[in-house]
């Protein structure tokens, strides 16, 4: 049963979502009955087209589930069939029925490929874990990742059913080449959420209001448990949140707490409220704890990745922030509208004249290389190693995010 059960009687329940602004949803009406079978009433503008799929798919839930006898009501304004089922068994759930099978939807067939440590992350965009229209065509818009959030963005009524909302997502919903993060929830909930989310494979959990190593590693620990037991070997990465002041203070060990954190980021947020101060679109409140991520992150050898940038209609905004976070050493951010997106790539790329700059100091090097000559010039100037390492990386990250030709890169 969930954790927030809206129950009318001892066996009755809903769950799902309602209203003119709902789509790709739909509401549940459940009633455990004594004897009776089932029955079903179903309101839906598509039932003349895929009524028989729906009823199919509502079939197979209460198979698996063992309910012979219950009346069922749903409003559908165009679930597809992972959406409706998560409602079902989130209603099942809610009126204390037993799952005796596994009512999980077939996944899509397809497996989702394995991201790797170092990744690019320079967008993540944020999508509310209960509303299942953000999720269908996420993809499409690039992001270099995208979050299914089970945190902030869910009422506490509805962390139940965003679980399983989520489940199938990672399940069903074919997101291309896009990093599929999970945002968990604090702890100790986070760990209920990672019994759902953790068998279907995400390639990411980002831990929020993270404070002190503890967390992480009791999140690792879980983890490992639950892959364990279904024979799971595939690295789902960690992601820590800071956002208060102690889990600044904690950044270095936080970040060292486990060998699955690729990445550290900051929550302004929570971070300026725990402050006490107002959150500015220049940032100069927080600037000091952004570096000071800044500077454990790379001292730990992992990504650090900026906050989200709060204003969408503020496009100029989003892109000076997003330029001086790269200035300050971060790698990506996080964004709460697909039309950020874009912005954010512009904002982390380099110029082509620092990205020439760069070619020629790793071209320089090369030949010296080539040459035995542990001296690398420029022209009349001699480059130092450190300069070098930082145009390697340069032409390295250009490469990944498509900005240079692989052709070019190798030549280079």
């Amino acid at each position: 049963m969930g954790d927030d059960p809206k129950l009318n009687d001892a066996r009755a329940a809903q769950a799902g979502r309602q209203g003119e602004d709902v789509r790709s949803d739909c509401f549940v009406r459940l009633e455990i009955l004594a004897s009776g079978g089932r029955e079903l009433r179903l309101h839906s503008k598509v039932r003349a087209f895929y009524g028989r799929s729906i009823t199919e798919s509502i079939e197979h839930v209460l198979d698996q589930c063992g309910v012979q006898n219950a009346r069922l009501e749903i409003e559908d304004t165009g679930a597809v069939p992972f959406v409706l089922m998560a409602r079902i068994e989130a209603a099942l759930r809610r009126a204390g029925v037993a799952l005796c099978k596994d009512p999980r939807p077939q996944t899509s067939g397809r497996p989702h490929p394995r991201t790797a440590r170092d990744r690019l992350r320079r967008s993540r965009l944020y999508l509310p874990g209960n509303e299942p229209k953000f999720m269908l065509n996420a993809g499409l818009h690039s992001p270099d990742a995208v979050i299914l959030d089970l945190e902030d963005s869910v009422h506490p009524s509805e962390k139940d059913t965003a679980r399983l909302l989520v489940r199938n997502a990672l399940r069903c919903v074919e997101f291309g080449k896009v990093e599929r993060m999970v945002r968990i929830n604090p702890l100790p909930m986070g760990l209920h959420d990672l019994e759902l989310v953790v068998p279907e494979g995400p390639d990411l959990i980002l831990i929020p209001k993270v404070e002190g190593a503890e967390t992480v590693e009791q999140v690792d620990a879980r983890i490992r448990e639950i892959q364990t037991a279904h024979s799971m070997k595939e690295p789902i990465w960690l992601m820590p949140i800071l956002e208060t002041a102690l889990g600044i203070e904690h950044a270095f060990s936080i970040a060292r707490a486990s060998e699955r954190v690729v990445a550290l980021t900051i929550g302004l947020e929570d971070y300026t409220a725990d402050l006490g101060v107002i959150k500015t679109a220049e940032g100069e409140e927080s600037l000091w704890a952004r570096q000071r991520l800044v500077n454990a992150a790379h001292a730990a050898r992992v990504q650090a990745i900026d906050s989200v940038y709060g204003d969408v209609a503020d496009e100029e905004g989003l892109l000076r922030w997003a330029e001086r976070s790269r200035r300050m050493g971060f790698e990506g951010m996080g964004c709460i509208h697909p039309r950020q997106i874009r912005i954010i790539h512009r904002g982390f790329a380099p110029s082509d004249e620092e990205l020439e700059k760069a070619r020629r100091i790793v071209e320089a090097f090369e030949l010296a290389k080539a040459q035995g000559r542990a001296v690398v010039a420029l022209g009349n100037r001699m480059i130092d190693p450190p300069v070098v390492l930082r145009a390697q990386r340069l032409v390295q990250w250009a490469r990944r995010s498509g900005q240079l030709d692989a052709a070019e890169g190798e030549q280079a």
